[in-house]
């Protein structure tokens, strides 16, 4: 009982009309976090786009400075002296036809996908089925390329893609609530640099018009836009 007054308590701190610094979100989150497992911190975006919108579409990926504080699985789709370079960088599964069988037969146990853009016609195959769960390889978030290498050490550093939802959403992991509160911190303005670097030059009005973040279990906790806006810039 003990446990659930303290749990009350806590979010009793979070007043859900108020926007906070984003330190003090952070402290905050940290603060409610009860579960019996390391929660992922997850931020929120509110964007002033219109996704329907070609020209408004806004996507890309960053990696985090202080990494995810999770194992990334990393499969490449590659061929030949690519399929060992992507073995040598430490992906976790690298082949063609055979993986895409495995996927066709319901196997998804993988975080990311990685393709040299001469296999893109047989990833082609199961687009339906990878497109759904965004593991789609894209050239727009360095996921298509001929530098697997480096792809594969950016997935598992701690690499982030982002993608605005129909209803002008991001969604995004930005590390466990067990960092040190300045790593989490560091991790949210890369984010929101990428992001306000990636806005559309056709979007008007406020761009930025609402952060949240929260833990897995936890409640969301509004963040002050201006002083992320005076952070990033």
């Amino acid at each position: 009982m003990a446990t659930g007054k303290k749990l009350i308590a806590a979010k009793a701190k979070i007043d859900r009309d108020v926007t906070y610094p984003l330190s003090d979100a952070i402290g905050l989150v940290k603060e409610v976090s009860s579960a019996n497992f390391d929660e992922t911190l997850d931020l929120t975006v509110r964007l002033g786009v219109d996704p329907r919108k070609a020209d408004q579409m806004v996507r890309g990926a960053v990696v985090l400075p202080n990494g995810l504080g999770k194992t990334v699985r990393v499969l490449v789709f590659a061929k030949g002296e690519k399929a060992q370079e992507a073995l040598d960088a430490g992906a976790d599964f690298v082949g063609g036809d055979d993986l895409v069988a495995k996927i066709q037969g319901g196997w998804f146990d993988f975080d990311t996908a990685i393709a040299t853009p001469d296999m893109m016609g047989t990833v082609g195959k199961i687009g339906r089925l990878l497109g759904p769960r965004s593991l789609m390889p894209n050239p727009k978030v360095g996921t298509v390329t001929f530098d697997v290498a480096r792809a594969v050490n950016e997935s598992k550093s701690g690499k982030v893609e982002y993608r605005v939802e129909k209803t002008g959403i991001i969604h995004a992991p930005v590390g466990k609530v067990s960092f040190d509160q300045e790593k989490l911190e560091e991790n949210v303005l890369s984010l929101m640099d990428a992001l306000v670097k990636a806005k559309p030059s056709t979007a008007k009005g406020a761009y930025l018009k609402k952060i949240s973040i929260s833990s897995t279990m936890g409640p969301g906790v509004l963040v002050d836009v201006a002083g992320v806006q005076a952070a990033v810039k």
